[in-house]
């Protein structure tokens, strides 16, 4: 018998119910329930075959909990050495490298000095930095959020310069973004679920939260075809380069280009409230799935995490490769 345990916290409708469906599609020889921990000792096996974590990034302990639970051979989604690692920046970074677009972003140093360091730890930093070059290349207005994410926690509008330095007097610590802004036509919020299972959700984050998913597509016929094909593709890209099997992806299209606007998000929105029923059922249907696979494929006494293609990639073009991002095409020789 393989157990499949899910790590969550306030949330009570996705995980119940991919409980309830794991074990309506096995119920024999795999079973789900949610995790349950009496004790976290170095080494030593959680019992789960694969855990479906919702809540770590959240709660340090469980983080620790998981990454014993990984060493000791549990598949854990999503892969909290590479997790903690991460951070948006960072992605927007890897995204241009398997050729997705993104917005113009630029990484600003925090606007007050970090717990226990002086102006002589930052002799490397040219100050002040090239500004008018940063200003050229975002253009106003801008977002400015946090380089690490955080739940749309500490994001800015700014306006001009003036409105940037006020904004950013307020941030403290936090190491920050400064994004081109994407006037959109359509937005897209997208479920990849196991690297393969794609749903792509018409999405208006202006709306109010349980609002936000009762949008249409506005390109019609060939051209929204094209549109969501390409949207089906970046998606891919972006996840097998990551190596995340529970994630969702956002895309703002301006015209007729869509760019990734926030891809980081390995603890999604599931719950039926907001997202809606259709989507819900399938989200649950995928992550079921998905977990059973993992957990038949899990074999005991080896690391069973999932590693995107940028770990391990001797080069960026390898990475890409690996991505799925076609090769570039050989420039035709020359006629003598």
């Amino acid at each position: 018998m393989k157990k499949i345990g899910i790590l969550f916290g306030k949330e009570n409708t996705f995980p119940w119910a991919f409980i309830e469906r794991v074990n309506q599609k096995e119920g024999k020889d795999i079973i789900a329930e949610p995790v349950s921990v009496d004790k976290v000792i170095q080494g030593e096996t959680s019992g789960y075959a694969v855990i479906i974590d919702r809540i770590s990034q959240d709660v340090p302990f469980y983080r620790a909990f998981l990454k014993n639970a990984a060493m000791s051979g549990t598949a854990v989604v999503n892969n909290p050495f590479w997790w903690s690692a991460d951070e948006k920046f960072f992605n927007n970074c890897l995204a241009l490298q398997v050729g997705v677009p993104v917005p113009n972003t630029a990484l600003l140093p925090s606007f007050e000095l970090p717990t226990d360091t002086s102006e002589e730890s930052f002799r490397n930093l040219k100050m002040p930095l090239d500004w008018n070059y940063i200003f050229d290349y975002i253009k106003f207005p801008a977002y400015m959020k946090p380089h690490a994410g955080g739940g749309w926690k500490s994001v800015y509008r700014v306006d001009d310069v003036e409105d940037l330095w006020k904004k950013h007097a307020e941030t403290e610590q936090l190491v920050m973004m400064l994004q081109e802004e994407i006037v959109f036509d359509d937005y897209f919020r997208c479920y990849c679920i196991g690297q393969k299972h794609v749903r792509i959700m018409p999405y208006e984050p202006r709306n109010p939260h349980h609002l936000r998913y009762d949008s249409q597509i506005k390109a019609q016929g060939p051209a929204a075809k094209k549109l969501l094909d390409t949207v089906h593709d970046y998606v891919m890209r972006l996840n097998l380069a990551l190596g995340y099997d529970f994630n969702t992806v956002e895309f703002a299209v301006r015209d007729g280009i869509p760019y990734a606007i926030d891809f980081c998000n390995p603890a999604p929105d599931a719950d039926v409230n907001s997202v809606g029923q259709e989507n819900f059922d399938w989200v649950v249907e995928a992550a079921a799935t998905m977990a059973i696979d993992r957990a038949k494929a899990a074999k005991p006494g080896q690391i069973n995490l999932t590693w995107g293609s940028f770990i391990g990639a001797g080069t960026t073009s390898e990475m890409a490769a690996l991505a799925g991002v076609p090769a570039a095409k050989k420039p035709a020789a020359k006629k003598k």
